[in-house]
């Protein structure tokens, strides 16, 4: 078996659609596979039982797994069908079944030719169209073609012993050429229509069928002119659908990610309209730069100065500073115009979204791995003096707009990485809006005064995002609350608020240090800090948009469902509620004259008063 740490991979692969693919530690692919849910299929590779040889022989190779997300299992058949046909990876012949890759048969010695499923050798005469990934993908195809063409895909012998017409004419799926309801000149425009989708020219078939449906309306002929209208949009829903074919031209995607002092760079490459594959690069980084920058350094290496073909368009996620210099030495290089694009539409924004949802997929994959992950641990072991590795860490993050809505946030990570399942959010109430130290006061209080009832276990690190001041907050409770070994560190945004220039304080000395940007330690406490901080404005939002939705008639003492129920009906809207005197809202059933000035004191913010009769 090689060293990969399978578990610590998929807790952070994507349940989203996408092709992966599986490589052996000299980086040769093994493998090709699509997946409506990539998080199970490539776990159910791993199972503890129930595989075969052949399966336990390809794992035993894996040394490293890249994935590609895609928009719809679709598009994954496809991406996957393409990696397949170009790299032929061994172990896609031997798990399947033993069986060759099936076609799809267009036969030319029939009177009437036949569309049919097709494996094995290639005896008969006719058009084959192919190879498939699956015979899934072919009868998908054939019965999107069977609905537009109406081609006929009965055996022989069925057909021509038929003396009617069969249930696939009167469901209108076939134009019934097996009793002669279709005139072989008809029928022959349908199976040229059907060749032409099937070598990939939808587009010069969509021409041609406007072009017929423009004639036949011209002469009157509207129910040919609405069977074509019919054909066309069919086709046109096709070509919409699939986020991954469609648009001509060669070009390379680029997309980059960073988080946690790594970054990935995503490439797919797409020649003659389709997506050939893809390849994940994980460059160093010395600070914490944004895409833009990764892509600025990437780009170069990775086309000047070798063989590597450049295409004529490069799209990327985020344009480089000096994105005119690059371009003038891509040129020179290919010796043809380049272009690089970061605002895009359509089918190329399509690409663009899958490649920066794929870096983002891999990058996750890559900082859980556990050789990763141990040696920030060993680092961070290192900085704090700690006797042993850390085995629970916690960082509290706070986040509200302007004071509204404000809520902190808890994660959790262990040797394994995130813990998702012991985060916590905490709705922070009864504080000064924007008061960010009892936010963090609050917190902290009721998390770890849950922990000392036996609610979870202690951490061993506990980070928090801010400076001395919400430092010397995280003391004070650990300090009433009796805790003791937790190591408090601050994590403060420094003069520049640039990622990679943090000042770590001390909790126990107070004394502030930088650590180099390349350090390890430093990586792992700012994958931790940056996972609390989308955890906290993910909390927020949700608090925030609740709350602006909520009816300003839910919180007014005394009334319940009913009377809101009433208010409404005779008001129509809060509005209306809110825009009543107190004469009005008394003719509301079950509303007293007390009930009415409370109700209309609570919408206008008048307080109450004590000694009201």
């Amino acid at each position: 078996m090689t060293d990969f740490d399978h578990k610590a991979y998929l807790q952070a692969l994507t349940t989203r659609p996408g092709v992966y693919q599986m490589y052996d530690a000299q980086q040769k692919l093994l493998y090709v596979g699509k997946a409506r849910n990539l998080k199970n299929r490539v776990g159910s590779y791993f199972r503890a039982s129930g595989l075969t040889e052949k399966t336990m022989a390809l794992v035993s190779r894996i040394a490293d797994i890249q994935v590609t997300v895609t928009s719809t299992e679709v598009d994954a058949l496809l991406l996957e069908h393409n990696l397949i046909k170009n790299h032929q990876p061994p172990y896609n012949i031997l798990l399947r079944d033993d069986k060759s890759y099936p076609y799809i048969l267009l036969s030319t010695e029939d009177e009437f030719p036949r569309l049919s499923l097709h494996r094995g050798t290639r005896r008969r005469k006719g058009s084959y169209f192919g190879p498939y990934p699956s015979a899934g993908a072919v009868r998908e195809s054939l019965h999107f073609l069977q609905k537009v063409f109406k081609v006929r895909q009965c055996e022989d012998s069925y057909f021509r012993n038929r003396s009617r017409p069969c249930l696939q004419h009167q469901i209108n799926r076939c134009t019934a050429p097996c009793v002669d309801l279709v005139s072989r000149e008809e029928y022959g425009r349908q199976v040229e229509n059907t060749a032409m989708f099937l070598k990939g020219k939808s587009s010069e078939l969509m021409a041609s069928l406007a072009d017929d449906m423009e004639q036949a309306a011209a002469a009157l002929e509207y129910e040919k002119a609405a069977v074509l209208r019919d054909q066309l949009a069919q086709l046109q829903h096709v070509q919409a659908s699939q986020g991954i074919e469609g648009v001509k031209g060669d070009l390379d995607i680029l997309a980059a990610a960073v988080e946690g002092g790594r970054a990935c760079v995503q490439v797919l490459f797409v020649r003659g309209a389709r997506v050939l594959g893809s390849k994940t690069y994980y460059p160093p980084l010395k600070l914490q730069e944004n895409p833009a920058e990764v892509l600025a350094a990437f780009i170069p290496q990775y086309y000047l100065g070798n063989q590597r073909v450049i295409p004529r368009e490069l799209i990327v996620n985020a344009l480089p500073e000096d994105a005119t210099t690059l371009v003038a030495a891509l040129t020179v290089q290919a010796e043809r115009k380049v272009t690089l694009r970061a605002r895009v539409r359509e089918a190329r924004a399509r690409w663009l979204r899958l490649a920066v949802q794929t870096a983002e997929t891999n990058l996750h994959s890559h900082l859980a791995g556990r050789q990763n992950i141990l040696g920030r641990l060993q680092s961070l072991q290192d900085l704090l003096g700690l006797a042993e590795l850390p085995e629970r860490m916690e960082c509290f993050d706070i986040s509200h707009s302007s004071g509204e809505a404000t809520v902190a946030s808890c994660v959790v990570f262990d040797q394994n990485g995130p813990r998702k399942s012991d985060y916590r959010k905490f709705n922070i109430e009864d504080i000064i809006g924007g008061d960010d130290y009892a936010a963090m006061q609050q917190a902290l209080e009721r998390r770890y005064k849950r922990l000392q009832a036996g609610e979870g276990a202690m951490p061993d690190v506990l980070f928090i995002d801010g400076g001395k001041g919400q430092v010397t907050q995280a003391m004070s409770v650990l300090g009433e609350l009796q805790i003791e070994g937790v190591e408090v560190i601050g994590v403060a945004k420094g003069v520049t608020r640039k990622a990679g220039f943090e000042t770590l304080v001390d909790g126990k000395t107070g004394r502030e240090q930088q650590l180099p940007g390349d350090s390890p330690a430093l990586h792992l406490i700012q994958q931790i800090r940056d996972e609390a901080h989308r955890f906290a404005i993910t909390g927020h939002r949700a608090r925030r948009d609740k709350s602006r939705r909520r009816s300003t008639l839910e919180n007014i003492p005394g009334v319940g469902a009913k009377r809101r129920r009433e208010l409404l009906r005779h008001f129509g809207s809060a509005q209306g509620v809110e825009n009543a005197n107190i004469e009005e809202l008394q003719k509301i059933s079950g509303i007293s004259a007390t009930m009415a000035q409370q109700i209309y004191d609570h919408l206008h913010n008048i307080p109450v008063q004590d000694d009201r009769n």
